[in-house]
């Protein structure tokens, strides 16, 4: 064992930094701010074939391979969609495929409230995002 943090590690840190800013305004900023956390999508990750579907903006979503594990490089050209990709790679990222298919996303986007502080489209991209992440954890089982 590594001693990594779990992914429910991970989802009760976020909890806990999203309960400390308090109203949507300051956590919909942390959000973003963690988007300009995110390190460069090389060149060649950025094709359709890397596009997430269901976007209000242009999301990149990269899987690569690294042993058991899946890593994921992602970019998009919106300050908050790429604040929630930075947040979901925070969470999946580096996890083992069974892993990242017995995550309930959903449940865990619900206890940080981001859907509700999200327009319709902007939730169904990030449920989009998540469907990507998830199809390619299936895929790699």
């Amino acid at each position: 064992m590594t001693g990594a943090p779990t992914i429910d590690d991970v989802l009760a840190e976020l909890v806990e930094e999203f309960d400390l800013l308090g109203d949507w305004e300051g956590r919909i900023e942390y959000v973003i701010e963690l988007g300009r956390g995110l390190a460069p999508l090389p060149d060649e990750d950025r094709t359709e074939a890397h596009k997430v579907p269901g976007c209000a903006a242009q999301v990149w979503l990269a899987v690569h391979r690294e042993a058991d594990r899946l890593a994921f490089a992602a970019d998009s050209d919106s300050a908050l969609s790429k604040g929630n990709i930075a947040l979901l790679l925070r969470l999946y990222s580096g996890r083992t495929p069974a892993e990242i298919l017995a995550f309930d996303a959903r449940a865990a986007l619900d206890r940080l409230g981001l859907p509700s502080a999200l327009t319709r489209q902007r939730a169904n991209g990030l449920n989009a995002m998540v469907g990507r992440i998830r199809d390619a954890a299936a895929m790699a089982v």
